[in-house]
């Protein structure tokens, strides 16, 4: 099939000064759907040459018009006022909500052009009109999707997953015993409960963007890193924490840390009231409180380097298997089949 993908982010590292998350599967994600013998054209502003310089070796296609394509493919855009809800031209403004609302009415709306929309920041409204659109289907990164929308967790690349090394990852010298790369969005409660407790007893770094950050003076926050810088962060740190904002917590979301951290040997503690906790780490890295994250970072001290230590890590990769790339797609091939089907039109998918 032709795919038309539109997506408002980078490929390769892009540019420090940015929010996204999807740099870290995005490209092998793309690469494995080409892979699968499907074509892509990317409908979005080319940010990789046009804000960082990078051409990506001309391997990928860009266009700015209204191609002729099989399926129209959105990582989800919403309004964020300031930026994409004000007029084209202006100071600060990005043009991403604006053509997802043309390609929305052109394909969509106007041609009937089956959809898919990984609405992957939970964004997509529960009475949005797109969730009952004849051959459009939602697909959310979440273990408890949305009724009617099918589960497209974010992707580890598979190659990844086989040449990660627990013995290796456990014996690498680690000076800090917490780190974490990733922005405030949202996650003010989990930081004040279970991170900034420990950060006052540990040698941490945080980074990421962070603008409200009084109440925590004695959090070493670092700002923005590039990044590439993320897995260097993670390959210092023995462990770091998984917090998420309520929305995705209450539904089983996590967001690509997990593998990030994990394939760099640094141990995810994971809070106890994410949804199907226990499906992304294993019992020992569940925590409750502040405390116990304190009482599991004195304990992963005592054990770094050991046997228990590798098992540890073993085990955190075993449990990225849920998140493989190949599954994934696999995945996205079956909702492609099915809003594709010659009946769907008949009966719609939602």
């Amino acid at each position: 099939m032709k795919i038309g993908y539109s997506f408002w982010g980078f490929l390769g590292n892009g540019i420090t000064d940015t929010p996204d998350g999807g740099r870290s599967h995005r490209r092998p994600f793309i690469d494995a759907i080409l892979a699968r013998g499907h074509e892509i054209v990317f409908l979005q502003p080319n940010r990789d040459l046009m804000e960082a310089g990078d051409g990506l070796g001309g391997a990928y296609v860009f266009d700015s018009g209204i191609p002729t394509i099989d399926v129209l493919f959105l990582e989800w855009r919403w309004a964020i006022t300031g930026r994409n809800t004000t007029a084209c031209g202006t100071e600060g403004h990005t043009c991403d909500l604006h053509r997802q609302a043309e390609l929305l009415a052109h394909y969509t709306a106007r041609r009937g052009t089956p959809t898919v929309i990984w609405d992957k920041d939970r964004k997509l409204r529960t009475e949005s009109v797109w969730r009952g659109a004849l051959r459009t289907a939602v697909c959310e990164a979440a273990l408890e999707p949305s009724a009617g929308a099918h589960r497209l967790l974010f992707p580890v690349d598979d190659r990844l997953l086989a040449r990660a090394d627990p013995l290796a990852l456990a014996a690498t010298p680690r000076d800090l015993a917490l780190g974490y790369v990733g922005n405030q969005y949202d996650r003010d409660a989990h930081f004040d409960r279970y991170f900034a407790p420990a950060a006052a007893r540990v040698a941490h770094l945080v980074g990421g963007k962070w603008t409200r950050t009084d109440r925590w003076p004695h959090v070493r926050f670092l700002g923005r890193v590039p990044f590439e810088q993320a897995h260097e962060l993670y390959s210092r740190s023995l462990a770091t924490i998984l917090m998420l904002p309520e929305r995705y917590a209450a539904v089983g979301q996590m967001t690509q840390r997990i593998f990030e951290a994990v394939l760099a040997g640094c141990l995810p503690l994971a809070p106890a009231d994410i949804r199907h906790v226990d499906q992304f780490v294993p019992a020992e890295l569940i925590v409750s409180s502040g405390r116990e994250v304190i009482e599991r970072l004195t304990f992963l001290q005592k054990i770094s380097g050991s046997q228990q230590h590798v098992d540890l890590i073993a085990a955190c990769l075993d449990r990225l298997d849920l998140f493989r790339l190949s599954r994934q797609v696999d995945v996205l091939e079956t909702v492609l089949n099915t809003i594709t089907s010659p009946d769907v039109a008949a009966r719609g998918v939602a």
